[in-house]
């Protein structure tokens, strides 16, 4: 058995960037990697811009008491087309440009309006701040915007910098292949010993929001030639992810399959629970994946191994699961020799947020998998924890 670090890293070696590439409108480009560096098509703010509502003016004529006329105003949008001089102030309103001349601009809390609005006289203490945004503050034209997963938040960005369409990567194409004679659809009426199958629908909600385009194949039976029409099924695949079928039990006949397809397999199992018996390598063009068919364990593999390798695939520079750090919200047992990735939730501590490791670790109770929100990182043969010992998770 490998370890889990070992086991990403192959799959990430499977899992090369696409080379399709697609152009798509702002309004489709969240979630999506971009292709390519984008260079900013203007600066913003293209103007040097009030960061108030107030008065603009000459800095240098600004103390208490001072006095000043009124000689027009200026809004976002319509600037005042003239110059302050000395003593003259203009009205003006937060993301408007700055007259010619002034480089101050006095809040209108500190202005006590004077002779029906024609006079300001500045009041007692006026902030100390100039309240001017400088052009170029944020961006400038032909700064650079380097390729990455576009959040909302990249998207204002890019729309601020003129940039209505932009090129990405294309959605990886995955195969879901759910495998056993025991299961049935959702909505279907199960047999005495049958069970509804439900790990291809939590790994296809789980890499459409990876930003993949996942696919279901019809289930496939515990027998040779229901497989390979499945995989035949899932030909034009980028990935291709069996669920279950990955063990060694004589019914188990996925490996076989897809070695028998042409599969060139780079492992098979890991030192990790659950999930022990996951595999992964090539099926001609398309990365392979072989998850375990418990269903706890099949949406853990997906967390860890199938959603980053559909991010590589997508081009992501980060396809890696986040770990971050808690503190436990209670003591830990020793860990035997497989890391252990455990449902657990995180909850108000003393010092922040804190740890809840399930007490009930099945690998076929969903319901428990639903509750939680992240997965605790139990390193292998780890010693028995303390309450308050900093230990890693992975948020789902």
């Amino acid at each position: 058995m490998i370890t889990v670090e070992d086991a990403l890293s192959r799959v990430l070696a499977l899992a090369a960037p696409l080379p399709r590439i697609e152009e798509v409108p702002l309004t489709e480009a969240a979630g999506r990697v971009l292709a390519r560096p984008l260079r900013a098509r203007r600066t913003q703010p293209p103007f040097a811009a009030s960061a108030m509502d107030g008065y603009a003016l000459r800095g240098d004529e600004l103390r208490p008491g001072a006095r000043f006329r009124v000689i027009g105003a200026a809004r976002a949008g319509q600037r005042f087309d003239g110059r302050v001089g000395p003593g003259e102030a203009v009205r003006i309103f937060t993301g408007a440009p700055m007259p010619e001349g002034a480089d101050r601009v006095l809040i209108q809390e500190d202005a006590a309006p004077e002779d029906d609005g024609a006079f300001i006289r500045v009041r007692e203490n006026p902030d100390a701040a100039r309240h001017v945004r400088p052009a170029g503050g944020d961006f400038a034209e032909g700064d650079l915007f380097a390729p990455r997963r576009l959040s909302a938040r990249d998207v204002a960005l890019l729309a601020a910098m003129n940039i209505d369409r932009v090129p990405v990567r294309a959605r990886p194409r995955v195969a879901l292949i759910p495998t056993g004679d025991e299961l049935v659809e959702p909505g279907q009426t199960p047999g005495p010993d049958q069970i509804v199958s439900s790990n291809g629908y939590g790994l296809h909600a789980m890499l459409r929001e990876a930003g993949a385009d996942p696919f279901l194949t019809p289930i496939a039976r515990d027998d040779p030639a229901s497989l390979r029409a499945a995989l035949e099924a899932a030909a034009e695949a980028d990935m291709i992810v069996t669920l279950g079928g990955a063990s060694v039990g004589e019914h188990d006949l996925v490996r076989a399959a897809l070695l028998a397809a042409g599969a060139e397999l780079s492992f098979h199992k890991i030192a990790m629970r659950p999930g022990k018996p996951l595999m992964a390598g090539r099926l001609g063009r398309a990365t392979a994946l072989g998850l375990p068919g418990n269903p706890v364990s099949a949406m853990v593999c997906g967390a860890l191994f199938a959603v980053p390798a559909a991010r590589a695939l997508a081009g992501d520079p980060a396809p890696a699961p986040r770990r971050l750090t808690a503190r436990l919200a209670h003591p830990l047992p020793a860990n035997g020799p497989r890391a252990h990735y455990a449902r657990a939730r995180l909850i108000d501590g003393p010092d922040g947020p804190a740890l809840e490791i399930f007490a009930n670790q099945d690998s076929a109770v969903l319901s428990l998998l639903a509750a939680a929100d992240c997965l605790a990182e139990i390193p292998a043969n780890a010693p028995a924890m303390e309450t308050g010992t900093n230990l890693k998770y992975i948020p789902l």
